[in-house]
């Protein structure tokens, strides 16, 4: 990670440093970011795998704890000076809710939390001595309502304060760590009048009471008792009780601090008001015209007393004395952050990012420009390589960017907007190029793509449709209009792709959807409000495919890679639409998502290129040719809660990720001699892919393939025969299924015939021959390509049986032996009569061997009968599974699981 563009404005901004270095703390997706606002640069604090969901700072801007919530959950304490984690604390929440508030001791020695469970746990930790374990906990009852906020009293460590909307709850850790807390109910009888709800509360400066402030401009005044503490009474522990309800202002309150002698507010109009210990107010901001206040953080330089060389303003009292209060930032809730110095009162933007989700990014293709569009209706373009915003557009409310695209020539910008409208923009001033934007989808536009002589450029939408735009010379002006749109997927469109013709140069468009279907169209053939389709082909069975671009040139061959979720990636010729290779791909918790192809800077880098990917949350880059070796590949999360769209650098230096909902975009240099070094410490050959079954090289799994491959050399020689045997290292190619099955795969006959023209057509282009055999090594790669990643997983067969069962007398579902023979020689890959025969057969050891038999008709019919006797009236998937096929079936692992071969055959 180089850079992080945007912060999440749900949380506060810190101020850490002030005088000759304005430094920011404020966090960014799963990264706390360090921000030298003078210098320009960032410092990441990485180590979360879950989005931050709160960070504090100590009172003397040394120690830094930030805290997430999933999955694995971290508190993890920070040197702010060095940037170094200095106590991680990992079983914080064993249930792996998360944290969602933190507070540090003025003195940093005690930390505090809240879970973010359903029944929320309040936590004390002694970090200091690295301790795995709480000092002491406490559970709050439900109807304490969900507390969001906490803060230590800076005078005493031993008490706290937190609040939900509805309720603030005191608490003291007294002797024996034992956390004591009062949580008085609040009612419109309490004080007559509506409370409101709470936003957050705060120790008063005069130490014996606390403030909780509402969303009605109110603050509560809570009187602290704190009587020596008695076991023998219940009246000798501390507890609060309400004592006056304040009106203080007509806006409400968000914000509710202190600092040196003041009572600070921010409200949701963007004013900031102090006020003194009697809450009599001093001193206002309401001039800036800022949007709601989000966090506010003062300097740790206290302010310097009035010279003559200062500027500070009056306060509002009657005696208007002079204002002096220290330098402050503010974090607002359209995703600001401003600085204001309070001598002379000068307020400085530093910067404004998105609020928004991010999903639309792309690359200038030949200087060092990122375009960023958000939900907001706002795109930025900044320069990557300085660091630099250079300008934006704000589009009318309603518009929310949903893609974005630079044009091969970089002189326009295609945007695609959330409510279907498409804009055709000026890249450089982001002023629009057609008098009107094009509205002919009512639905978000999630792809836009132009062809490589920018004569053309294509849009699919939400609806499963693709639209065409072309140029026209008129008037000697070069004019966009629309051509014709179609729906032409019966599913989500996963990829708009533009081509080039070999013969002739002309553009080709192709569309790939989660139905399954490669599409390409005839732009030639298409006129007005007829877009003609060339040519349609299914590129999957069962999997759905997710991407899809061109392969580079490593080969005589041009390919298109399509990627799907089964974890495979596939080669298809780009003219017949064949099948040419299946592999396997990255395999890192998700299927892979879209992908890119690193561009090259001199000739000698043909021959060696990579590919940059995205998952659910992860980025990653992959040697190429694929060929299933999985160190030639290499992943770490980006965006713990999604990535929503990927883009590479001209040079392939940096990959951009999206973060959708988490509001950010980061930047990442991209270390191919990193990759290399792993892949040679991987091995050569088949070294690497021994390790992708169990036991390695010399493991039980292996041997018994080597025994199935050469017993399948003595099957097609004949098992009985008396002639002299042919020793080979190859089988014929009609042996392949045999084998596959014998060893656990269960491949559909669509995919037997993709591994035939695999191996047939291996060497044609080179040699013109066809390959009719097939050696053991290369049959072990042929394997391990093709076979669900994660093996036949219960939950995938069990997804059949519910969508083609009934729910039986035992609540399960199950399907009827005649339905289950019916749908076997009906549907799908529908079996014969005879094939269905001779597998049952084979199944239930009336035909070991597993040839094909040829019975006459009676003993046909009495098979039949036999096999039928055999399967019980109702089949569920666990006797599928394990009383009919026999199979061994994995554990579903937390991979999202792939769709099982069985299950496809159901």
């Amino acid at each position: 990670m180089t850079w992080s563009f945007g912060w999440n404005s749900s949380l506060p901004v810190y101020y850490i440093q002030d005088e000759n270095q304005r430094v920011l703390l404020y966090a960014s997706a799963h990264t706390a970011v360090i921000y030298n606002v003078f210098k320009n640069n960032q410092h990441h604090l990485q180590g979360h795998l879950n989005v931050i969901s709160c960070l504090c700072i100590s009172e003397n801007r040394r120690w830094v704890a930030t805290a997430d919530k999933g999955p694995d959950c971290l508190i993890i304490i920070w040197d702010c000076f060095t940037g170094i984690p200095v106590h991680t604390i990992f079983d914080s929440c064993p249930e792996g809710d998360g944290i969602r508030a933190i507070a540090i001791t003025r003195d940093a020695k005690y930390l505090a939390t809240i879970s973010d469970a359903e029944i929320q746990k309040v936590c004390i930790w002694r970090w200091t001595l690295a301790v795995e374990t709480p000092a002491c906990t406490l559970n709050l009852p439900k109807e304490y309502g969900f507390q969001s906020y906490l803060t230590f009293n800076p005078t005493n460590n031993k008490e706290l304060v937190s609040n939900s909307k509805t309720q603030a709850i005191y608490y003291m850790w007294v002797k024996g760590d034992i956390l004591v807390h009062s949580a008085p109910l609040l009612t419109e009888k309490t004080f007559n009048k509506l409370v409101g709800k709470f936003s957050q509360s705060v120790f008063h400066l005069n130490l014996t009471q606390i403030l909780s402030a509402t969303m009605e401009g109110k603050l509560v005044v809570w009187d602290v008792y704190r009587p020596l503490l008695s076991a023998s009474t219940s009246l000798g522990f501390p507890h609060i009780t309400p004592c006056k309800l304040v009106h203080l202002q007509k806006e409400g309150i968000t914000v509710l601090t202190t600092v040196d002698s003041y009572i600070v507010t921010g409200d949701i109009r963007g004013n900031i008001k102090f006020y003194d210990h009697t809450l009599s107010i001093v001193n206002w901001y309401s001039h800036f015209k800022l949007s709601s206040i989000r966090s506010l953080s003062f300097s740790k330089t206290p302010a310097t007393p009035p010279t003559e060389n200062t500027n500070y303003p009056p306060d509002c009292t009657l005696k208007g004395d002079r204002f002096i209060v220290r330098n402050f930032i503010i974090g607002t809730s359209d995703a600001s952050v401003y600085h204001l110095t309070a001598d002379e009162t000068k307020l400085e933007k530093l910067f404004v990012e998105p609020k928004d989700a991010i999903c639309a990014i792309s690359c200038h293709p030949y200087q060092p420009l990122i375009a960023i569009g958000s939900f907001c209706g706002v795109i930025k373009v900044w320069d990557y390589e300085q660091k630099k915003y250079l300008f934006s557009r704000i589009f009318e409310k309603g518009l929310g960017v949903q893609s974005l695209t630079y044009n091969p020539e970089g002189a326009l910008l295609g945007a695609g907007f959330t409510e279907g409208t498409v804009y055709i923009l000026d890249a450089m001033s982001l002023e629009s190029e057609i008098p009107e934007p094009f509205k002919y989808s009512r639905t978000s536009v999630t792809h836009v793509s132009f062809s490589h002589d920018s004569q053309y450029m294509a849009t699919a939408d939400v609806s499963f449709t693709v639209a065409v735009y072309v140029v026209r010379v008129k008037n000697g002006r070069r004019v966009w209009e629309y051509l014709a749109r179609l729906r032409s997927h019966r599913k989500s469109i996963r990829s708009v792709l533009f081509g080039v013709h070999l013969d002739s140069n002309e553009p080709r468009l192709l569309s790939l959807g989660r139905d399954r279907l490669l599409i390409e169209y005839n732009l030639l053939k298409s006129y007005k409000d007829h877009l003609e389709v060339l040519d349609i082909q299914r590129t999957d069975q069962s999997s759905y495919p997710t991407c899809m671009v061109w392969y580079p040139p490593l080969t005589k061959e041009l390919f298109l890679l399509i990627c799907n979720s089964g974890y495979k990636v596939k080669l298809f010729n780009s003219t017949t639409k064949m099948c040419r290779k299946t592999l396997l791909g990255p395999v890192y918790g998700s299927p892979i998502e879209q992908i890119q192809i690193l561009p090259v800077k001199t000739p000698l880098e043909l021959q060696k290129r990579y590919m940059v990917f995205i998952n659910r949350d992860k980025v990653g880059l992959q040697i190429l040719p694929v060929d299933g070796n999985p160190h030639k590949t290499s992943a770490l999360i980006c965006h713990p809660s999604g990535v929503a769209g990927m883009d590479v650098s001209y040079d392939g230096r940096y990959a951009f990720t999206a973060g959708g909902q988490d509001r950010s975009v980061v930047q990442w240099e991209i270390n191919l001699s990193a990759l290399e070094a792993a892949v040679s410490l991987g091995g050569e050959d088949l070294t690497p892919f021994y390790g992708l079954v169990s036991g390695g090289r010399e493991g039980r799994f292996y041997r018994e393939l080597e025994d199935y491959f050469y017993y399948s050399q003595l099957r097609s020689q004949g098992i009985d025969t008396m002639e002299t045997r042919k020793v080979s290292e190859h089988i014929c190619l009609s042996e392949l299924p045999f084998v596959m099955r014998a060893i656990g795969f269960y491949p559909s006959e669509e995919k037997i015939e993709d591994m035939f023209n695999e191996i047939r057509f291996s060497e044609y282009v080179d040699t013109g021959k066809l390959i009719d055999k097939i050696n053991l090594p290369d049959f072990f790669k042929v394997y391990l390509n093709h076979r669900p990643p994660f093996g036949n997983t219960m939950s995938g067969i069990q997804r059949s049986f519910d969508i083609l069962g009934f729910t039986n007398s035992n609540g399960k579902k199950a399907i009827r032996r005649e339905d289950f023979l019916k749908l076997l020689q009906t549907k799908g890959e529908h079996m014969t009569e005879e094939e269905m025969s001779d597998c049952f057969a084979t199944l239930f050891g009336l035909n070991p061997e597993g040839w094909k038999s040829e019975p006459a008709a009676s003993s046909l019919k009495g098979s039949e009968i036999c096999f039928e006797e055999e399967l019980p009236d109702e089949i569920t998937a666990e006797i599928f599974t394990t009383q009919i096929l026999g199979l061994t079936i994995s554990q579903d692992s937390g991979q999202d699981p792939t769709v099982s071969e069985v299950e496809r055959s159901a």
